[in-house]
């Protein structure tokens, strides 16, 4: 058993793959919004465990569930039917805008935009994909395919390795129109962009790919796995454009932490070959288990309406301090994924940011992101801000 600290990160440095870049600080127990380290150091996880932890760590309703469910029956594959997959279906058909009703469970978000290229393709036979600049799906191939940042893409590039993919300017919508046509499987975006920089897609800009894609009929696929099931106080963030897509990508926190991915499209179109994917863990009863108490707590707890709030409180705050902080060029975002744009490199005020005790995440080099739990309470809000300026005055 490894006890101190430099063993965790000495055993961790020697046998990980090299994948990750690492912060000298080893996480031992959450509850709530707060982490601690093996000395008792508390922290503010504006990470939510990149996105995870919707609920916070150790939500007392999710713990419950996952308790009750391993008791009982921790995996059925989906060859045969289970009581907890069917009442998770039931749940995401009530509260996915539309007719969002055929589910395909997986594991994690990257899962989730691997199978929504296959049902594309599945439902058009066609094979053409576009997707915006900026954007971030993921680092399996297909998913890789649709990133736009090249330093992910170049070491796989060649040999045919990828996909071939369209590539437009995010929020300029007559380039889109131009590089969507009848041999167009489908297009993806996101509604709110997280890792590639916390940038909004324009109202006139989903509604008029909706259209187009109606009219040319191609496939309109959202990546909400960052932006969706609450985060920015909707259900999915493309609900404040009025836009329901054709195929939505959902995953982070959809079980409470527990892994978990999704691809949910419009019952009309049907469903996809016997056979043509498949997903060993997806839909297991422990996962739906928690997923169900995630949503469960998400609409008993009306959280949604106080992420809304709490994140117009959080935006007004750090907009009205940037005379206090020339470091910082701009704020945005929506509900509680707020990015801060600096004029310099973010990783050393990431590292001090830390020193007051919280947590973020960067959004590419420049910007600093928030994504806290959706239970971010006004105190712990207000700590955010606190931090922030003891971090940015400096």
């Amino acid at each position: 058993m490894l006890s101190r600290v430099m063993d965790v990160m000495e055993w961790e440095d020697r046998h990980g793959s090299g994948a990750y870049g690492k912060r000298p600080l080893a996480i031992v127990r959450g509850a709530g919004c707060t982490v601690w380290d093996e000395a008792g150091n508390s922290y503010l996880d504006a990470t939510s465990g990149m996105g995870v932890a919707l609920l916070g760590h150790a939500h007392p309703a999710v713990v419950t569930a996952i308790t009750e469910q391993a008791q009982q029956i921790i995996t059925v594959a989906e060859a045969f039917y289970t009581p907890r997959r069917a009442q998770l279906y039931a749940a995401l058909a009530e509260v996915l805008p539309g007719s969002l009703g055929r589910f395909f469970l997986c594991n994690s978000g990257a899962e989730a935009l691997e199978g929504a290229l296959k049902v594309a393709r599945l439902l058009t036979e066609r094979e053409g994909l576009v997707a915006a600049q900026r954007s971030f799906h993921g680092r399996t191939l297909g998913a890789l395919a649709l990133t736009a940042n090249p330093k992910y893409r170049q070491p796989f590039a060649g040999a045919g390795w990828l996909p071939p993919v369209r590539r437009v300017n995010y929020n300029d919508l007559a380039a889109a129109r131009a590089a969507i046509d009848e041999s167009t499987a489908a297009v993806f975006v996101e509604p709110l962009q997280g890792e590639g920089g916390v940038h909004e897609a324009r109202v006139d800009y989903l509604r008029g790919l909706r259209e187009h894609c109606e009219a040319t009929g191609a496939l309109l696929v959202f990546d909400e796995i960052q932006s969706g099931l609450g985060r920015t106080g909707t259900w999915l963030a493309a609900e404040a454009a009025g836009v329901v897509p054709d195929i939505v990508c959902l995953g982070k926190g959809l079980a409470g932490g527990l892994p978990m991915g999704l691809v949910a499209w419009r019952s009309e179109l049907g469903g996809i070959p016997r056979g043509s994917h498949g997903s060993t863990f997806g839909g297991n009863p422990l996962a739906c288990a928690a997923a169900l108490a995630t949503l469960k707590t998400l609409r008993e707890e009306e959280i949604l309406p106080a992420v809304r709030g709490r994140g117009e409180w959080l935006r007004r705050q750090l907009t009205a301090r940037q005379a206090d902080w020339p470091l910082v060029r701009s704020v945005r975002g929506r509900g509680l994924l707020i990015g801060l744009e600096l004029r310099g490199r973010v990783t050393p005020v990431l590292r001090r940011l830390q020193e007051q005790g919280v947590l973020a995440l960067p959004a590419g080099q420049t910007v600093l992101r928030l994504l806290p739990p959706l239970i971010l309470s006004a105190a712990e809000a207000e700590q955010i801000v606190v931090a922030l300026d003891a971090a940015l005055r400096d």
